[in-house]
């Protein structure tokens, strides 16, 4: 394995990779999907694509690449032209409940999209409407693949369970528990094998358990469905949230929150490659259908794209890239490197800090200002044009704009690589300063929750149900914690 390049793009975690036959699309908390070319992944003039309102958890390519559809919290998958970057159509999700996942049938008839609610909906692609609707009991969808026949597609819950479905939405197979405290993704491979009159495929799922899993899912029309368990791969000593089949289905990827990502013989359950270039939870991955290449996402926002060197490896053997190679690696065109941070939050930097970040940002002209009038990290985050103008006196518009630009940008880094999910507001994606229960039973720091509020109709911003009361509740646990945890990153 070798690494190609690294995309920096993305300015909040990566939640999604997927590949056409030339392109790579990659989607974001940050609400954009960017889209590259694969010769050089160099990324594309319409690109990012901006339509969503909040996060985008997943998107994926049409069988002939003409087509992307991205789906988000705002409870919409949005179709896009991949000639124009044009949204082609925005589909409501039924009850607007976000959606977690989607996914084509491989003739791209279908597209099956699943929601926080528990809900999934399939939709005619050609036509923009909606077939069948279908439900699970007392869990979030967060997983869906499409078999390679297409005639059937299967479903992966945070209950744990994996579901088998036809295109009239009937149930045909349940397997409880697949994975203990949930499933976070699945993925069919794309060949098909025959035993008489069954047609047999090979499913990859995994999960909150730490496992990824091999299934042999086989199916007649007349007959149901059967599903058999083949490997059960421990390669990861963390919970696993993404997993893809190679092209030619003889391997499979995997990514995990100990920020590995491993590559596994599909039929023999054998270990071939560990990575470990990422700073944080590897949250997607995926296999270029036409070249030896991968793509891995992470929440430290950016995206690896790996060579496979030879074929596969030998049983036993990592393949861990050399720090060598990492180094070597090249930043490819339209990556951003984002700034050293000499604290682990932007709101604890000194004025030192504050110095030395000017100078890497090229910005030497205000040192001087910003030290006479004492401008710490708390201080820079809330600057605004007024107060350059007006406060610090600084009279170049083009200097003004672009400390704002630079500014903005470290809004979305205000975080470390370490920071944990739960301390982060899942509207704004900052730390707590004043967390609040909301009567969804979610934690958001109090002004973004009453903002949403008094805009979005008292829905929830993590299921988009009614709330049934706008009183919030201080979350003091919660505050305390924060606490502890940045005294504890001084």
């Amino acid at each position: 394995m070798s690494l190609v390049c690294t995309l920096q793009d993305h300015t909040d975690d990566v939640n999604w990779c997927a590949f056409s036959r030339n392109l790579l699309a990659t989607c974001s908390t940050d609400k954009t999907v960017r889209i590259y070319s694969i010769p050089d992944f160099s990324e594309l003039a319409f690109s990012p694509l901006t339509g969503h309102g909040y996060v985008v958890h997943c998107c994926c390519f049409s069988a002939c690449g003409q087509y992307l559809a991205s789906c988000s919290t705002d409870g919409t998958t949005i179709i896009w032209s991949m000639d124009t970057g044009e949204m082609m159509s925005a589909l409501a999700h039924p009850g607007r409940s976000p959606v977690r996942v989607c996914a084509f049938s491989p003739d791209s008839a279908c597209l099956v999209s699943a929601a926080s609610a528990g809900t999934f909906a399939l939709w005619d692609f050609r036509s923009r409407t909606l077939r069948r609707t279908g439900a699970v009991a007392e869990a979030s969808v967060v997983a869906c693949s499409f078999s390679p026949c297409g005639q059937v597609f299967v479903t992966g819950s945070t209950c744990g369970d994996i579901r088998v479905w036809d295109l009239e939405a009937n149930q045909l197979q349940a397997v409880k528990n697949a994975h203990d405290l949930g499933v976070t993704c699945c993925h069919f491979a794309s060949q098909i094998q025959r035993e008489g009159e069954w047609m047999k495929f090979q499913l990859a799922s995994c999960g909150q358990d730490s496992l990824l899993k091999i299934w042999s899912v086989s199916w007649l029309a007349t007959a149901g469905c059967k599903v058999r368990l083949l490997h059960s791969l421990r390669g990861q000593s963390a919970p696993v949230l993404s997993c893809a089949f190679s092209a030619d289905g003889q391997q499979v990827v995997s990514g995990s929150v100990d920020k590995t990502v491993t590559i596994y013989s599909a039929n023999q359950g054998v270990l071939l490659y560990t990575l470990n270039q990422h700073e944080r939870y590897v949250t997607a991955c995926a296999f270029a259908p036409t070249a030896s290449l991968i793509a891995t996402g992470s929440m430290d926002k950016t995206v690896n794209i790996w060579r496979v060197e030879g074929g596969s490896g030998v049983e036993g053997n990592e393949g861990e890239a050399s720090p060598d190679e990492t180094t070597a690696a090249s930043v490819c065109q339209g990556g951003k490197r984002q700034p050293g941070h000499l604290r682990l939050l932007v709101g604890d930097w000194s004025e030192d800090d504050i110095s030395a970040w000017l100078c890497e940002e090229g910005l030497e002209p205000l040192v001087g200002t910003f030290k006479d009038n004492n401008i710490d990290g708390s201080e820079l985050i809330h600057l605004s044009k007024d107060t350059l103008a007006t406060e610090l006196g600084i009279e170049s518009v083009g200097l003004r704009n672009k400390l704002i630009r630079k500014i903005e940008e470290l809004k979305t880094t205000l975080v470390s690589s370490d920071v944990p999910d739960e301390f982060l507001c899942p509207i704004n994606r900052e730390i707590m300063k004043d967390p609040v229960i909301a009567a969804d039973g979610f934690s958001y720091e109090r002004e973004a929750i009453e903002s949403w509020i008094n805009s979005k109709n008292r829905s929830s911003p993590m299921t988009n149900l009614p709330l049934q009361t706008t009183i919030v509740t201080p979350n003091r646990t919660l505050k305390m914690a924060i606490g502890r945890w940045k005294s504890s990153q001084r």
